[in-house]
């Protein structure tokens, strides 16, 4: 039985769920988990689940979500599901597709 992502993690339960794949420590992959983390840490705070998933560390992963390339982040919840490939660094398309509204100060 799978644990369920979000037993520590409180007011997040109704959140988003992220799963990002990455090669190893690469540079494209230290910048894709740096700007995710950002994004969630600013837009999302409290309210999400993140999973990074080595590739070379958990191969049987891929398969089951069909990663095709890394860096790969796939929004699970809430649906619908979403992939986004790259470093991540284009935030207004990444915000768009993860249907995160910009704060307005």
């Amino acid at each position: 039985m799978a644990k369920d992502p979000f037993d520590n993690a409180g007011s997040a339960r109704a959140g988003y769920v992220l799963h990002l794949y990455i090669a190893g420590a690469t540079s494209r992959s230290r910048r894709a988990i740096t700007n995710i983390k950002e994004i969630c840490d600013e837009h999302l705070k409290g309210k999400y689940y993140l999973e990074v998933i080595d590739i070379y560390q958990n191969p049987e992963n891929i398969a089951e979500d069909n990663v095709i390339a890394a860096p790969t982040l796939i929004k699970k919840n809430p649906l619908p599901v979403r992939r986004f490939i790259g470093d991540l660094s284009d935030t207004g398309k990444l915000m768009d597709g993860l249907a995160i509204k910009k704060k307005t100060t």
